[in-house]
């Protein structure tokens, strides 16, 4: 079995204009890391030129599908019947993005299926962990 999933999304970029543009996306979980969700943005789609990925909870991103959650950097809402809004705050500004509700509780499914909820603690490497921060290996 796989330890990691992958999933290609559509986000829009919510922005001034009236008309919103669809930007590829990629969510990823990796069960060696059982608390984070990625949500990687390609090159192109980079004010940058560069890939962009953010890292957050995956609870956070449960809860915000429900009401709105996140205090820093990374905030999730829902918005509407069938959307959920993203933004990712950084100094250069604030990017907000609209996905299908659906595709991501697809996602969270996957990840549920890969690693419950409440058992992430099973899947951490604490000794591999503390033995890269004290600079040793295993």
């Amino acid at each position: 079995m796989s330890t990691v999933i992958e999933q290609s999304v559509q986000a829009r970029m919510v922005a001034s204009a009236p008309r919103m543009e669809t930007l590829p996306a990629v969510l990823s979980y990796d069960r060696t890391d059982p608390f984070a969700v990625r949500m990687a943005f390609p090159a192109p789609a980079t004010l940058e030129g560069t890939e962009v990925s953010w890292e957050f909870s995956r609870e956070l991103l449960s809860a915000g599908m429900e009401a709105s959650a996140g205090v820093g950097d990374v905030r999730v809402r829902p918005f509407g019947y069938d959307r959920t809004v993203l933004e990712f705050h950084a100094a250069e500004g604030i990017a907000m993005v609209h996905v299908r509700t659906a595709e991501l509780r697809r996602f969270l499914r996957r990840a549920q299926e890969l690693v419950p909820a409440g058992e992430e603690h099973r899947f951490l490497d604490l000794d591999g962990s503390l033995a890269h921060l004290l600079g040793g290996s295993r």
